[in-house]
């Protein structure tokens, strides 16, 4: 069992030794090949996943059958369609893993049997929540009142591993722009760099 994600939970919570055994007897273990789709549209998300290791992409498709990435995690974050795993409603969005990962999954019914029997954990949910909340709205302000290079310069800000692991067109989905822009702002800002 990886420490990693104890780690991630401890940052909000204490946990007893029983606690943190029954915690990691909740969760299961999977290695997933990049390129799978771990939640399609329509279907009801089940698992709230940490990423020990790999870089996963939430997604919808538009009125015009184009793929738009809402969401990029990596290591050390939890993925899910929040909405559809709470409600157990179908989903909207598709979660995809973009290279060979390896997840920590919950199911509603481990998670409930977590709550209750941990109680504190719904600290760390409740967190999680607004840290997702918090980065939703930050994008949103971003993507109304800010250039389509500022837009890149945040992404590289607070992903900064991800332009060197994800194709640009996934990018270029994310910002709302071509991938066209996307190649074009990188020559100019690797030129300021020399």
């Amino acid at each position: 069992m990886s420490e990693n994600i104890i780690e991630n939970v401890t940052r909000f919570i204490n946990l007893s030794e029983k606690e943190e055994k029954f915690f990691t007897d909740s969760l299961t273990f999977q290695t997933i090949p990049k390129k799978t789709v771990l939640l399609r549209e329509g279907e009801v998300c089940q698992f709230e996943g940490y990423i020990q290791k790999g870089c996963v992409r939430v997604y919808y498709l538009d009125d015009n059958g184009f793929e738009v990435t809402i969401l990029f995690a990596i290591e050390d974050w939890w993925i899910s369609d929040i909405a559809s795993f709470q409600d157990q409603k179908p989903s909207r969005l598709y979660i995809e893993t973009l290279e060979d990962s390896e997840i920590y999954m919950l199911n509603p019914t481990t998670k409930e049997k977590l709550l209750t029997e941990i109680p504190k954990f719904e600290r760390v949910f409740r967190l999680l929540v607004q840290r997702n909340l918090s980065t939703l709205q930050n994008r949103l302000v971003n993507t109304i009142s800010k250039t389509a290079s500022d837009r890149y310069l945040e992404f590289v800000k607070v992903y900064p591993t991800i332009p060197q692991r994800v194709p640009q067109y996934y990018i270029a989905s994310y910002l709302g722009v071509s991938k066209e822009f996307v190649s074009t702002i990188r020559k100019r800002l690797a030129s300021k760099e020399k």
